[in-house]
């Protein structure tokens, strides 16, 4: 699993790792409510763009019938304006690729027993 963090060119952070993982851990705060897995390890985060304290977040869900189609990225939204720095948020489900386990990360596999 790739980190789908990108930075804007003119994005002026004296240690991008460091706001990387306020981010991170933000989103691994944010559980599907049917897997017990965050979504960050589930692989539901696609891409990051960070811009001078906006972050443009691309997600997908498990299925498009997914029960919490409406709430998640609101969750998504609501966990990532607690990190220090960021302003505002939006969050864009996306559909392609669609989500497969393969994208789970090797920690979420293991937490629900696949490896």
């Amino acid at each position: 699993m790739s980190d789908p963090i990108t930075y804007s060119q003119d994005e002026n952070l004296t240690d991008k790792s460091i706001i990387f993982d306020k981010i991170k851990a933000a989103l691994k705060s944010v559980k599907d409510p049917e897997i017990p897995v965050d979504i960050y390890e589930l692989g539901l985060i696609y891409d990051i763009g960070l811009n001078k304290g906006h972050l443009d977040v691309s997600m997908t869900l498990t299925a498009p019938a997914c029960p919490v189609a409406e709430t998640l990225p609101k969750m998504v939204e609501m966990a990532l304006l607690t990190v220090d720095g960021i302003d505002s948020v939006k969050v864009e489900v996306v559909w392609d690729p669609p989500w497969n386990s393969s994208m789970m990360s090797e920690e979420a596999r293991l937490e629900l027993g696949m490896e």
